[in-house]
This record gives C-alpha cells, structure tokens and sequence, in this order.
C-alpha cells in the first residue's frame, strides 16, 4: 500500500490486517504500553476544510508513537492557487514522511498523490473518507458479536457512506442505505430501501451522518425538506435488534439527522467510535511509514 485515498485501495486481507493492528495499537496503549515506530517521523497535515477529530486524532497519533505533526492551512500554500498542485507535492515531500490532506475535490488529492515522493493519506474528500471507514469497522467489531452484522445508514449517499459501505462488504457485512430518491448512490453489494422503518428491521448498526455537509450550505433547505422522516430518533431505534448500536461520525446536528436521546442513549457509541479515529490511523501510518 503505497497510498490510502480510498478504502478500496486496501485489499480484504489488508484490511482485516489493518483493523487488527488497531485493534492491538489501543489494546497496548491502554495497558500502558509505548509504541515508538513512528520515531523521527513527521507527518504533513494539509486542511482545506477544518475538522475536530481529524486533526487531532493524527496529531496525538503521531506524539504517541514518537513522531510529530504540522498543521498546514490552505490559505498558507493556496493549493492549485498560489503554486500548482505538483509543485505542492514535490516541495513538501521534501520535508515530510507523510502527507495527509482534507481535500474539497477527490481529484486533488489523486493529483497531490501523484507528484508526491511520500506517501498520502486522504483526511477526506468529496468521493471517499477511508479513515473513517477504518474507525467505523473498528468500532463495529468492538460492539458486534455478529460476525456478519446489518449495517444500516440512514440518510444521505455520501463520501462517509461510500467508504462505510466498500469497508463492510469487503468484510462480508450486510449494508442497506435509507435514503430517499435523489439521495442514494449505488454501491455494489449494498441494498437500498427507501422506507427507514423497513430499512433498519434487525439492524444491528444504525448509522447516520449529517443531511448538509461542508460546501452545501446553500441546499440546507431543500434537504431539510428531503430527509423529513429520516431523523434516527428512538422510534426508529426500536425497531433494529434489542443490542443495535447508534454510530455517527460527527459533528451532529442534533435534532436534524439524530435526536438528543439517541446521541445520549445507551445505544450510542459515538464517542467510542470517534475515539477509534486515532487507533486507526495510528495503524494506517505504521503501516505506511511505521515499518511495521
């Protein structure tokens, strides 16, 4: 794996191997243990669009495990802008191990990956957030004792859905998308019902993001109109198995996509999920540059 842009780079034994080495990468640090693979490393974190768990589950991944991390903004390089996107590539693979850019376009990270003499990782981008998918499987794992879980995402087709959905089905994971007409995107192996209600019978993950993300501002209202009747609330929630869980991948908009009493209910796994950013991308740069 020379690149991670999106999680179909990943072969299905990669990606068993990958969750895995997570999976021991929290369970050592946990017990006290120091991982030291990423010594003398740095990784080079370019953000076109803020974000919370991004930035800081890479950050802190990286001071765990002996490297260390630059928070590059856009405004300070004016990518494809100010200087080209090869010219980008090139000058800070210089400098740095790894690059991880949250990208507007998916082109441009292909582009970025392309010149770049280091390893990329995709933070997101409009097409594909694999380190999310990453964290998500991870996640179920955790809280699933089927080995073959339903898989639920309740709401719009987008880049977080698709890299959930390619993740699943390499895992061998059942995965149906409730959205409505316009809203759905076709996966291969993943269902697409239209109903929620029938959508989410014996789910054993429900999963929802929000209806307006980033750069959508502007159809705020024709989506709040779309998704009436989508909102994962407990309702719905009682209509999956007994021990479903509620993921999301922040931020929420509470009272839009998700209710309060879900987000704080005894299903909720958010905040373990979230956490689950960094384990997985802790794994993603051993792999990568970690030597491991």
């Amino acid at each position: 794996m020379a690149n991670l842009l999106r999680i179909t780079d990943l072969s299905t034994t990669e990606l068993e191997q990958m969750v895995h080495l997570a999976e021991s990468i929290k369970a050592d640090l946990k017990s006290g243990g120091t991982n030291t693979s990423l010594s003398g490393k740095t990784l080079g974190m370019i953000f076109q669009k803020p974000s919370t768990r991004t930035r800081l589950s890479f950050e802190v991944g990286m001071a765990q495990m002996g490297g260390r991390a630059l928070y590059i903004r856009d405004e300070e390089i004016g990518l494809g802008v100010r200087e080209s996107i090869a010219d980008v590539a090139r000058v800070v693979s210089r400098y740095v191990d790894c690059i991880m850019i949250r990208a507007k376009k998916h082109n441009d990270i292909e582009d970025l990956a392309k010149h770049a003499t280091v390893p990329v990782i995709n933070g997101l981008s409009d097409q594909a957030h694999p380190c999310q998918a990453l964290a998500d499987v991870l996640t179920i794992r955790e809280q699933c004792t089927s080995k073959a879980p339903k898989v639920v995402f309740v709401g719009d087709g987008n880049n977080v859905f698709v890299s959930l959905a390619n993740a699943c089905i390499m895992l061998g994971y059942d995965v149906v998308l409730a959205a409505p007409k316009g809203y759905q995107i076709e996966v291969p192996g993943a269902a697409f019902i239209e109903n929620p209600q029938e959508a989410v019978k014996d789910a054993d993950i429900i999963y929802t993001d929000v209806w307006t993300s980033m750069g959508q501002e502007d159809e705020r209202d024709a989506r709040l109109a779309a998704f009436h009747g989508y909102q994962v609330n407990e309702s719905l929630m009682a209509l999956a198995k007994p021990t479903a869980k509620f993921l999301h991948c922040l931020p929420a908009h509470r009272g839009e996509e998700v209710s309060n009493g879900v987000m704080e209910g005894a299903q909720s796994v958010v905040f373990d999920q979230a956490e689950n950013r960094m384990h997985a991308q802790k794994a993603v740069l051993a792999r990568l540059i970690g030597g491991i």
